[in-house]
């Protein structure tokens, strides 16, 4: 086992809301400062501490699989820039909902349960009551609280945070940041669909072994690891030729330094790499040690989730074709819509690249339409535009003018209202097949 590894089993070992440090670390282990340091950031990567301002690194409840609308409440100090005064070892809870403190002590009773964060001034009776309930506390203004509150706290392991900021911006604030967490929801990363416990040879076994491995688990494509169970190649069918014995080595035969992605890498992005490297099978490491694999098949059923999500927040692409329809035409699709406000640049008039974000996703709409397969934009160029004034109503036309077994061509114009051609271009794309 490496020195990284022990610290990070170490920190793993360590109590829900113990305060760590690189120095206590290295004194404790023996280790170097870099060590101590280098682990503890890739402690922070897995969710294991979590660096709060002001507070210090802290060991956390690694959450598996959190609901995406949940925040803790060390991530509401950073959202509004808090001091904790009291009741540290209860920040990696999770904050179910917050309420604001705008009534009296009696009515608060009946809008206030355990998890919740009573958002309030300096109500010293308020802030007693939300502790009594299991409620966490966020005091607006940059008011502090009384020893007696800062006790309590501390007993019941419920944060009490102070934030500089009125309640309204405080409310909008955490409002914001449960929206962006919505976004997120759509982007689903490798870790979320992976192999977990992958199959694997090593690079000492022979040709006999792999072939034992076929037979008896079904697969032809294995990750190689070597003696330090490191990843060092992977090997596939396409590896092996007539001429090979069953005593030759895999180290000889595998392909060495093979295409990885982390666990954090987003799918679309592993997509990509299988599409352009013709691609069956990727590792997934961590400092290059194996922690799972994804297929083809594992990505495109991912991708096929994708388009049936249901949309729980609006992205910015979003929030410009929301006011477009389409409809098919006999050569492909026309979309039809005004130019909103999101879509100005700072002449008021639609910007590049608004304009060029619509024309590319009506290109790709009618590709995956007419192929009913996963497309993937190469490039996409704009021959012609031309300025576009605010609340006019454009028409875009697009058909497909090329397609094969792993490739697409659509072209795109839109016109103005008075079917004169505001912008011309195409879009090249590659079709990604199970």
């Amino acid at each position: 086992m490496t020195k990284h590894e022990e610290i990070l089993n170490h920190i793993k070992e360590l109590r829900v809301g113990t305060k760590i440090s690189v120095r206590t670390i290295a004194a404790e282990l023996g280790v170097s400062e870099g060590t101590a340091y280098r682990a503890i950031k890739e402690a922070e990567n897995l969710g294991l501490v979590s660096a709060i301002p002001r507070v210090g690194t802290i060991r956390i409840e690694k959450l598996e699989k959190k609901s995406i609308e949940t925040l803790t409440f060390a991530e509401v100090v950073n959202i509004v820039d808090g001091v904790v005064l009291g009741g540290k070892e209860g920040l990696y809870k999770p904050l179910n909902k917050f309420v604001i403190g705008a009534m009296t002590i009696d009515a608060m009773k009946s809008y206030m349960s355990s998890g919740n964060l009573l958002i309030v001034g300096n109500r010293e009776e308020a802030h007693k009551l939300a502790l009594e309930l299991n409620c966490a506390v966020l005091i607006t203004g940059g008011f502090s609280c009384s020893d007696e509150i800062k006790r309590i706290a501390n007993s019941k392991k419920l944060p009490v945070i102070s934030s500089s900021y009125d309640t309204f911006t405080i409310a909008t604030m955490i409002n914001k940041a449960i929206s962006e967490s919505l976004i997120k929801k759509d982007i689903i990363l490798v870790e979320d669909i992976m192999n977990s416990n992958p199959i694997y040879l090593h690079e000492s076994d022979t040709v006999r072994d792999w072939r034992k491995m076929v037979g008896r688990t079904g697969y032809t494509k294995f990750p190689v690891l070597d003696e330090r169970e490191k990843l060092v190649g992977i090997l596939t069918t396409k590896d092996f030729n007539s001429s090979l014995d069953d005593e030759d080595v895999l180290y000889r035969i595998m392909t060495k330094d093979p295409i990885t992605v982390t666990e954090k890498t987003s799918v679309a992005y592993a997509a990509h790499i299988m599409v352009w490297d013709s691609l069956e099978l990727i590792p997934v490491v961590s400092n290059k040690t194996l922690i799972g694999v994804v297929s083809r098949g594992d990505v495109l059923k991912a991708l096929q989730h994708i388009t049936r999500q249901p949309q729980v927040s609006e992205t910015l692409e979003d929030m410009v074709l929301k006011s477009f329809s389409y409809e098919h035409t006999q050569d492909g699709i026309n979309y039809r819509g005004k130019i909103v406000p999101e879509m100005y640049n700072q002449e008021g008039s639609a910007s590049m690249n608004s304009l060029t974000m619509i024309m590319s996703t009506a290109c790709t709409t009618v590709l995956r339409q007419k192929n009913n397969l996963n497309i993937f934009a190469d490039s996409f160029v704009a021959f012609y535009m031309k300025p576009v004034q605010i609340d006019s109503y454009i028409s875009i036309n697009v058909k497909t003018i090329d397609s094969g077994r792993n490739f697409a061509k659509a072209d795109v114009e839109m016109l103005d209202e008075k079917g004169e051609l505001c912008a011309k271009g195409m879009l090249s794309a590659k079709i990604m097949r199970k």
